[in-house]
């Protein structure tokens, strides 16, 4: 069953999953989403997650949550979510160094991304 987006950041997901939205969150922080982007989550998710998950199930209210956020610059209040989710260190050590992997993966950071990054390297870091 698909989870409704406006709902996403209520749920009592494993903490992983609040880590894949926040890779979301970076890559769409430049507005568009490039296929080496999305195949790189996929890909760094895979170490996160167990056999149960279904990446596309969560990636597309993953994508609705971080665009809302975005459009309706709440993006600061979304990452103090993920921030109060995720209390693993290793889990959030690992997650700016993934989030800095997709931004990057394009061999380019925009201005947004390095933003982002920056707010994401204060929490995680």
């Amino acid at each position: 069953a698909r989870v409704p987006p406006q709902r996403l950041m209520q749920l009592a997901w494993p903490m992983y999953l609040f880590g894949l939205v926040l890779l979301v969150l970076v890559m769409l922080a430049d507005q568009d989403i490039a296929d080496e982007e999305v195949e790189l989550v996929r890909e760094i998710s895979t170490e996160w997650r167990d056999d149960e998950f279904a990446f596309e199930e969560y990636l597309r209210p993953a994508i609705e949550e971080a665009r809302q956020a975005i459009e309706h610059d709440h993006v600061e209040e979304f990452l103090d979510s993920i921030d109060g989710r995720i209390s693993s260190r290793v889990l959030r050590s690992a997650l700016f160094s993934a989030a800095r992997e997709v931004a990057g993966v394009d061999d380019e950071v925009s201005p947004e991304e390095g933003s982002l990054l920056s707010q994401v390297a204060v929490r995680f870091v």
